[in-house]
């Protein structure tokens, strides 16, 4: 796919961060946005947006001045991103804000910047744990803060077309007076897509005479693709589980094949076949009409795809924002000045200006429970500082800091960037 450049500014524009190889681009596009810019911090990736889209790609770390200045882009209608996943994922050590990766709360504070319409960030499902709940609600209350009201939603990609389960959070967030008109998408309709109904074109394309019964073999969706990153991870589809999960529809997740089976290839009762990059790209949602070459070597490829968001999901949410933009339907009546409360106990200690006690904090929660409030207290605990005070022999709890990466020019996280530049993805 090339999208070429129009010589007139179109209507509906978009600046995403951390694009990736473009799986969020390509559906954007589809729903009738047109970047201004794209930031990536990967080279091989940001060569794949260049062939593929045609917009204008920055290379680096989205929040380094020296690589571009979200300033410049100001007005845009959209600002979009995958920021990293590893320092949310389950299959990680969920370290939150003491990963060097978390840009989460970085991308929010370019909102006042680049005065979108609409925001659009996705992430894996283990954002959505109460793990980070105190995090999430810091985020809404940002979002309150910039006149934005904002929304979290899990999605899986096999309610898209997609032949993955592949959940996602995404949050979108705009001006009230946008976001009542702002619908998640449904469901497209069609039936479930399995692997074998996808694959199988690709699987019989070098004259392998058991595609058809791979086909019926391989007759479910599969398990969410994992393409790892530069310190872990590398051309097969993922640990253990997955690999056994693929097992299932008689595919060999232990590697990705240069080639579809031949005419001389084993039927699958005996060898399981392996994806080939095409084949992986097409579970993700990529399609054979969009054209899309991926750079770099083999372990490149799939790592582009793996992390990348299922281009019909994209574009499906692409157009619900849209709808919202031009107020399309009528408007919502169940977002009137409040969003979704994540955390009443971060909300109470955020809001308080005085230290708060542990009864004060169960009132708050409404829980009625002094357990629930101190493994609140723990997992908060972990993204901000919390100072606890004597008063009167009962310990009183204030919130400080906040440990996580919004620009600061003294943050720990530049170190970090600067000595494993290389290793970071």
């Amino acid at each position: 796919m090339h999208v070429e450049n129009e010589q007139n500014p179109p209507a509906f524009t978009v600046a995403e961060i951390c694009a990736g190889a473009g799986g969020q681009s390509l559906g954007l596009h589809k729903a009738g946005f047109r970047h201004v810019v794209a930031v990536e911090l990967d080279e091989t990736a940001a060569e794949t947006l260049r062939q593929n889209l045609g917009a204008p790609v920055v290379v680096g770390d989205v929040a380094d001045p020296k690589v571009w200045e979200p300033a410049n882009y100001a007005d845009v209608t959209l600002l979009a991103g995958g920021v990293p996943c590893p320092p949310f994922s389950a299959a990680g050590k969920q370290l939150g804000t003491s990963d060097e990766r978390d840009l989460f709360a970085w991308a929010i504070e370019q909102i006042p910047v680049i005065r979108p319409r609409a925001v659009m960030l996705e992430n894996v499902r283990g954002l959505s744990a109460p793990r980070f709940a105190a995090y999430r609600q810091r985020v809404l209350d940002r979002l309150e803060d910039f006149g934005f009201v904002g929304e979290w939603k899990l999605l899986n990609a096999s309610d898209f077309g997609v032949p993955q389960l592949r959940p996602r959070f995404v949050l979108i967030a705009m001006a009230a007076e946008d976001m009542k008109y702002f619908r998640w998408p449904e469901p497209d309709g069609r039936a479930r897509t399995t692997v074998g109904d996808a694959l199988f074109p690709l699987m019989a394309s070098a004259g392998w005479p058991h595609a058809e019964e791979w086909r019926r073999l391989a007759n479910d969706i599969g398990p969410t693709l994992v393409g790892g990153s530069k310190k872990h991870g590398g051309a097969d589809l993922g640990p253990t589980r997955a690999k056994a999960g693929w097992a299932k529809l008689s595919v060999d997740g232990r590697g990705v094949a240069d080639a579809a089976p031949g005419p001389d290839a084993l039927p699958p009762s005996q060898v399981m076949p392996r994806l080939t990059i095409e084949m992986t790209a097409r579970v993700q949602g990529w399609r054979e009409e969009d054209n899309y070459s991926f750079s770099g070597r083999k372990t490149s490829q799939y790592r582009q795809i793996g992390n990348a968001f299922p281009p019909p999901v994209a574009q499906a949410i692409g157009e619900s924002i849209r709808a919202a933009l031009l107020r399309e339907g009528a408007p919502r009546t169940d977002i009137a000045d409040q969003t979704d409360l994540h955390d009443p106990v971060y909300r109470a200690l955020s809001r308080s200006e005085q230290p708060l006690s542990l009864d004060e904090l169960v009132a708050a929660y409404n829980d009625g429970s002094v357990a629930a409030v101190q493994q609140r207290l723990a997992a908060l605990q972990r993204d901000f500082e919390l100072v606890i005070v004597e008063d009167q022999g009962v310990d009183r709890y204030q919130l400080g800091e906040f440990r996580g990466f919004t620009g600061q020019a003294d943050h720990w996280r530049h170190g970090v960037i600067a000595r494993e530049r290389n290793k970071i993805s």
